[in-house]
């Protein structure tokens, strides 16, 4: 699938690089990246929790969050699209201050809330709905067309209904505890750092679970508000410097009424640091770099179709880290928002083909204007193209 996404390289093109003496092509390249992403990510939702059973602030985590991305993108924002920026408006700065309020500030707030009461395996699993409730979002504004007389448009439907249900299950039923590995805390030879991260018991599962359907409502609306402004403002890194900016305003305003200790402002131990840094550094700087660039070459839908890799990480990774426990009906959920995707992400390429063909029995002033408009439809993401909405 990695030909599918059509990129700037179109597909056609299969790029190779040498990497110390060795010829590796570019379809390695893009497998090896995402897989590499999605450990990043799963690393990602791990470290959160564990942040948070330390006891950082659900408000100074990502104030710090933030103001390192910031710091990480404004340069490469600055030198690299000097000539793509456009002049800045008080509309360009109202809509990048709108954005912000929905793609970071209600978005990572509704995501550390779920997460503080859930795992972080099931704040993964539950992320794979974003797709389907972007579809979902874009079909009510009429920004995409439902065509139930075809095959594609059957598949992306009933793919939202599968997301639908599956979030509903993981919500309104927990069910019995299918796994139940030992906590870190109750291990004999466990080493401090394991200590001090605590377990990934649930304090409130179903007002946890409300939380992260709102992390992503709150992230389909932020991808479907995008994509008018990065026509008028088409420069991606200079446009989410602008909303970690305005993010870290709006959290410091939250503070100023929710987070009155001045302690809490204070890194009280190594794990609290390197949580931090790793949110801003890693899951927000480098992935969104790594991100872009694989959807660039490979398409969104080759991005997309990975996403439930991190999914299985986290569950791996949280269980050793953590001790969390699996439930039934978490585990039903996640399967049934998965095959949603799938079917979502399936319905999308069909799509696809189906413009692709009809282009070709078109006149040439036409094709023209069609191959443009899908290569437009193909850039929009399916999923975020930053982890600064996660």
């Amino acid at each position: 699938m990695a030909d599918g996404g059509g990129g700037s390289s179109g597909g056609a093109v299969n790029y190779s690089r040498r990497i110390m003496g060795v010829t590796v092509p570019e379809k390695v390249q893009l497998h090896v990246a995402m897989l590499a992403l999605q450990f990043g990510y799963a690393g990602f939702h791990v470290v959160s929790r564990a942040a948070l059973n330390m006891g950082i602030s659900k408000i100074v985590f990502p104030v710090y969050r933030n103001i390192l991305a910031f710091l990480l993108l404004l340069p490469f924002a600055y030198f690299l699209e000097k000539k793509e920026r456009p002049p800045l408006t008080l509309s360009f700065v109202t809509q990048f201050f709108l954005l912000a309020v929905v793609g970071i500030t209600a978005n990572q707030g509704f995501y550390l809330l779920g997460l503080d009461n859930t795992s972080p395996t099931f704040a993964s699993a539950i992320q794979n709905s974003v797709p389907a409730i972007t579809f979902l979002m874009a079909a009510i504004l009429r920004l995409e067309q439902v065509r139930l007389n075809r095959k594609d448009g059957i598949g992306k439907v009933v793919g939202t209904l599968f997301c639908v249900a599956g979030a509903m299950v993981i919500t309104l039923y927990k069910g019995p505890t299918i796994y139940s590995p030992t906590p870190p805390l109750q291990r004999s030879n466990v080493s401090p750092l394991l200590l001090s991260l605590g377990d990934a018991k649930p304090k409130n599962w179903t007002l946890g679970c409300i939380f992260l359907i709102g992390h992503c409502l709150s992230w389909s609306g932020w991808l479907v508000l995008q994509a008018p402004v990065l026509k008028k403002y088409p420069a991606r890194l200079s446009v989410t410097s602008y909303q970690c900016f305005f993010g870290v305003i709006q959290f410091l305003v939250i503070a100023g009424f929710m987070e009155r200790d001045p302690q809490a402002w204070l890194i009280h131990s190594g794990g609290e640091l390197f949580s931090v840094f790793y949110a801003g550094i890693v899951a927000s700087g480098i992935a969104f770099a790594v991100q872009i660039w694989c959807i660039d070459r490979g398409g969104p839908v080759f991005v997309a179709v990975y996403q439930p890799v991190q999914t299985l990480v986290v569950a791996i990774m949280a269980s050793v880290a953590l001790g969390e426990e699996f439930y039934l009906g978490g585990i039903i959920g996640a399967a049934l928002i998965v095959t949603g995707l799938y079917l979502v992400l399936w319905g999308k390429n069909e799509e696809r083909k189906f413009a692709m063909q009809k282009s070709v029995i078109q006149s040439p002033a036409d094709q023209g204007r069609t191959t443009s408009h899908i290569k437009a439809s193909l850039a929009q993401p399916l999923l975020s193209q930053s982890t600064e909405n996660v």
